[in-house]
């Protein structure tokens, strides 16, 4: 170790160490909690004049670097409120925007060219050159240099996040200006008085008209956004740390002929060091992390004079963010190594691969048995339903044959949907419709479809945008004129469902109630029907080991939610609706999805024709092509996020996003291969964050700002994604919002493999089988982290997420084209037509004897 000859490390090396390590503190706190910023900027500036005031004479420590005059210069009062306002205002830029300013490191260029500017007009560069001259020459040093390094930490930063960097030019310009208020004065023959000198003396001012400012800004922002989390132990420790990595910061400034640049290079090595590789998304980023630390670190090292001999030792200062991201490295080969054992020496026993295999039995086994003529039909009709077929069911059949339709016989949804009804006569039924349709602030389009046109007309109350519902209706049964007769139907036009009713209900009653559920506690009103609610029979199901982890082995044992209370507070819809006007009572309203105890009929969503929910091929690229990780965009709907003590942090999307990104470590579990040949659980906190490229882009349905705020603030954000992006990652996950996703038919037709978690049931239900083409999630995804990492990070995986990718592909263009929700439309309203013929009675159709 190379000490000075007194014995003692030089004290530039000391202070510049002691700057790097608290501003590095300060970002590695402020990154992971942002409540405290404003108050924590606060107790930084109270306690910075106590620091000034114990530290040593300038001329005990300062080395020469020429011949500075540190003779002090009247400080006028207006001086002071520059950068007073600037560090406030910085300060609440901070709290508003994040913990990283990524355009921050374009600071140290930019002084750099400020610093010749000064000496060119100042005449003084014949001094400053004989100062620069104490530096080592490298390209480092120079201004293109200094550019690239800042190039490289704003791209780690930013990630080309467009808004993020646009919203960023604020504190940017902010901290421009403070540095302008900071500049050195000029002297009597041209030479730079050290700021770091004169601070001494207008420390307490200073910090008086700080405080102050940020006094007013902590009351307006508590008037705003009301009263924040505070936690006191937090604060004052982050605020100390401030005010050291404030302190040694300006020492620095003593010791090096660039001023203020070391200042902005320290800092941008705190923002680069300081991230968290375990939660970046990728290698290349976690990656830049340590070159741009590398870079800011090379800076600030030859920033310091030749004659600093023991310089080198900051070189320890590069294991900040080197031994994190070691630890990452390590750990994730550790995972992928231990998850490539199991399926090596246990091929074709993982969950994952034994419940593709049976769910591939069970559909070849429903497509095998579909009615191949007419008569076929109508026996397998009545034999599911006990009932004579609706009249038309022949133009049906012969239509659902010539459009090539791979369902003949599975419609049982739309028999669960319209049966209940039954119980009502047929003028019952449409004298419901006209009632519910006529209450106000109902949300119902009342609809009419023309038979001899083929055309669908719909009024709303004060609505004019139908939401794309005529388009529906006109462009798949466009081809039907003159075969139906008119036929009458409410639809909803919110999101969420909107019926409930229990089985028990008397017939003779007609009576609805309608109360607006929003952003109230809903599960005890929606699991009302439970009572009489069949158990969904899943004894095949549980032969399958799934060694404790929840993988969905039975579609319809997940979707009860009677058979899973924990839903109640897991689920935004039960939790906290956006928009639930719930209707008690038998009233017949089409809408896109419900969850099991609600009695929606349902049809197919218009979302899935939008243009923007419609799959081109041309944006998709070849299955080798995709990145190996799975990828999900989106916004904070599903829930309304109120003040309620962090409520919003069950809801179903926020539940997803945190796990994903890790924001709420935990215990997560996976499957590994023992000594002994059997498989097992481990439990370990690591999450491969590398497998996961999963943001929100927007944040919506919250109030007050407080809780807008906070989840602004908890989570890692991306303002902007294309609405193809996921096409470039091999799996894609799909969720429920406040209602069902549009997007769920465009990612089916991709080359990507679908991971769905959902709640509500659809139209397709009948058709589209889990594990054979995509993979179906577990409400609480406990199961996710080691489905994700076979699918991702094994061979055997790998080969299983692309044949469920080719068969969902595959079954998208024979099963859910705009043909298929037309023989689909088509039945249904052949059913409710049916329904509300006005000759016939309560309890018609009558059941056929045997069935058979």
């Amino acid at each position: 170790m190379n000490l000075r000859s007194d014995g003692q490390l030089d004290p530039a090396v000391l202070t510049v160490a002691a700057a790097v390590t608290c501003t590095s503190l300060v970002q590695y706190l402020t990154a992971r909690a942002t409540e405290p910023e404003l108050s924590s900027e606060a107790v930084c500036w109270i306690i910075l004049p106590f620091l000034f005031r114990l530290q040593a004479k300038p001329s005990t420590c300062v080395p020469p670097l020429g011949d500075v005059t540190p003779s002090k210069r009247p400080t006028g009062p207006l001086r002071l409120w520059g950068p007073a306002v600037c560090i406030a205002a910085l300060s609440l830029s901070k709290a508003e925007f994040g913990a990283v300013v990524c355009l921050f490191p374009l600071a140290t260029p930019l002084l750099f060219k400020a610093h010749e500017y000064i000496q060119s007009r100042s005449g003084a560069s014949r001094y400053e050159t004989h100062k620069e001259g104490a530096l080592t020459h490298s390209f480092i040093n120079t201004f293109w240099g200094s550019l690239l390094s800042a190039a490289v930490a704003v791209y780690s930063l930013a990630a080309w996040d467009v808004k993020a960097a646009t919203i960023a030019i604020i504190p940017f310009v902010v901290l421009v200006g403070l540095f302008t208020s900071l500049k050195p004065s000029m002297g009597d023959q041209g030479r730079l008085y050290n700021f770091a000198l004169e601070l001494e003396d207008i420390i307490r001012p200073l910090s008086l008209r700080i405080v102050g400012f940020l006094i007013i800004l902590q009351f307006v922002d508590i008037w705003a956004f009301g009263l924040p989390r505070f936690d006191g132990v937090l604060t004052v420790f982050l605020g100390l740390a401030k005010a050291l990595s404030w302190y040694f910061a300006v020492q620095t400034t003593r010791y090096t002929p660039g001023s203020w640049r070391i200042v902005t290079v320290i800092a941008t090595f705190g923002l680069v060091a300081t991230r968290d590789p375990f939660t970046e998304p990728s290698d290349t980023r976690a990656f830049l992390n340590i070159v741009a630390s590398l870079l800011a670190l090379v800076q600030t090292i030859y920033m310091l004079p030749k004659h600093t001999k023991q310089r080198a030792l900051l070189w320890v200062l590069v294991l900040v963010p080197l031994m994190p991201y070691l630890a990452n490295m390590v750990a994730i080969r550790a995972a992928e190594s231990a998850a490539q054992q199991l399926a090596s020496q246990h091929p074709g026993q993982h969950p994952v691969a034994k419940l593709m295999e049976k769910a591939k039995a069970d559909i070849d086994s429903m497509l095998s048995r579909q009615s191949k003529t007419y008569d076929q039909a109508v026996k397998e009709y009545k034999r599911r339903y006990k009932v004579d077929p609706p009249p038309g069911f022949r133009g049906w059949y012969d239509f659902a044959v010539k459009n090539k339709s791979p369902i003949i016989d599975d419609f049982d949804t739309i028999y669960q949907s319209v049966s209940p009804f039954w119980k009502l006569s047929g003028q019952e039924v449409l004298d419901v419709m006209d009632n519910a349709y006529n209450t106000p602030y109902s949300e119902l389009w009342r609809c009419t479809f023309r038979g001899e046109t083929a055309k669908t007309e719909c009024w709303h109350p004060y609505r004019n945008f139908d939401r794309h519902l005529t388009l529906l209706f006109d462009q798949v049964l466009g081809d039907l004129a003159g075969v139906l007769p008119d036929i009458h139907f409410v639809v909803n036009h919110l999101d969420e469902p909107r019926v409930v009713f229990s089985s028990n209900q008397d017939p003779a009653d007609t009576r609805f109630a309608l109360a607006d559920m929003s952003q109230k506690p809903a599960w005890k009103e929606l699991t009302a029907p439970c009572s009489s609610s069949p158990k969904p029979n899943d004894t095949v199901a549980k032969s399958i080991e799934t060694f404790g982890l929840p993988f969905v082995t039975s579609a319809a044992s997940s979707l009860d939610i009677c058979a899973n209370p924990s839903y109640a507070t897991t689920y935004g819809l039960f939790t906290s609706p956006v928009s639930l006007r719930l209707l008690t009572g038998l009233v017949p309203v089409l809408s896109t999805g419900a969850p099991s105890t609600m009695s929606d009929i349902l049809y197919p969503s218009a979302a899935y024709i939008e243009s923007g929910f419609v799959y081109d091929p041309s944006r998709d690229i070849p299955w080798e092509e995709k990145s190996n990780n799975l990828y999900w965009a989106g916004s904070t709907t599903g829930g309304y996020a109120s003040s309620s003590a962090e409520q919003w942090k069950s809801f179903h999307r926020q539940r997803f996003v945190s796990l994903t990104q890790n924001l709420n470590p935990k215990p997560h579990t996976y499957l590994r291969s023992l000594g002994n040949g059997a498989i097992s659980t481990v439990t370990s906190p690591f999450l491969n964050s590398r497998l996961f490229s999963v943001f929100f882009t927007r944040f919506q349905f919250c109030s007050p700002s407080s809780t807008c705020r906070a989840e602004r603030s908890f989570f890692r954000t991306k303002s902007y994604a294309d609405k193809d992006e996921a096409f470039g990652s091999r799996l894609v996950f799909d969720l429920d919002g406040n209602g069902i996703s549009g997007r769920y038919y465009k990612l089916l037709a991709s080359n990507s493999a679908v991971l769905k978690q959902t709640l509500l049931r659809e139209w397709h239900d009948d058709r589209l089988v889990p594990w054979v083409h995509y993979f179906p999630v577990s409400v609480g995804m406990e199961e996710l982290p080691e489905l994700v990492m076979y699918l991702t990070s094994t061979e055997e995986g790998r080969k299983k997420a692309r044949e469920v990718a080719d068969q969902g592909k595959e079954w998208w263009g024979k099963a859910l084209r705009e043909r298929d929700m037309g023989v689909y439309l088509y039945r249904l309203l052949l059913e409710v037509g049916r329904l509300q013929e006005r000759g016939r009675g309560r309890g018609e159709p009558k059941v056929v004897v045997g069935g058979e």
